[in-house]
C-alpha cells in the first residue's frame, strides 16, 4: 500500500509546497567592508536592528557596516560598566577597619566553639 501512495513521485527533489499566496516579511540589505576590502551583502528583516560589525561568510574576517553612499558607519561607543566584585561590593558598605572587627569577633567566636579559648579572653 505504501508503494502505490509514492508512486510517481520523485522524494526530495520537488516539494509539494507553492509560493502561492505567500507573503513575504519585508527585508532590507546591509552591506559589509573586510579590512582586505571585500564585500558582502547580509539580509535583514526590515523591523531587525542592524549591527555595526558582521562575520564574513567566506574569509571570517570582521566586515564593518557601510552606508548607502559607500562609506563605513560610524560606530557609536557606548559606556560600559566595569564589573564589581563581591569584595568591591563590601568594600561599598563598610570600612577595612570594620570588617577586621568582624573577622577577629568570627574567630574569637569559632575558637571559643572548638575549646581552643574562651569568649572574650
Amino acid at each position: 500500500m505504501a508503494d502505490r501512495s509514492l508512486r510517481g513521485m520523485r522524494l526530495g527533489t520537488q516539494s509539494l509546497q507553492s509560493e502561492e499566496g505567500v507573503e513575504f516579511s519585508p527585508r532590507k540589505k546591509s552591506v559589509y567592508r573586510t579590512a582586505d576590502g571585500n564585500t558582502f551583502e547580509v539580509i535583514f528583516s526590515a523591523e531587525a536592528e542592524v549591527p555595526e560589525v558582521w562575520e564574513s561568510p567566506k574569509n571570517g574576517m570582521e566586515g564593518v557596516l557601510l552606508s548607502s553612499d559607500g562609506t563605513p558607519v560610524e560606530t557609536s561607543q557606548v559606556e560600559t560598566k566595569i564589573p564589581r566584585s563581591h569584595w568591591d561590593m563590601l568594600l561599598e558598605r563598610r570600612t577595612r577597619a570594620e570588617l577586621e572587627e568582624l573577622l577577629q569577633e568570627r574567630l574569637d567566636y569559632l575558637r571559643a566553639r572548638k575549646g581552643q579559648t574562651k569568649i572574650g579572653a
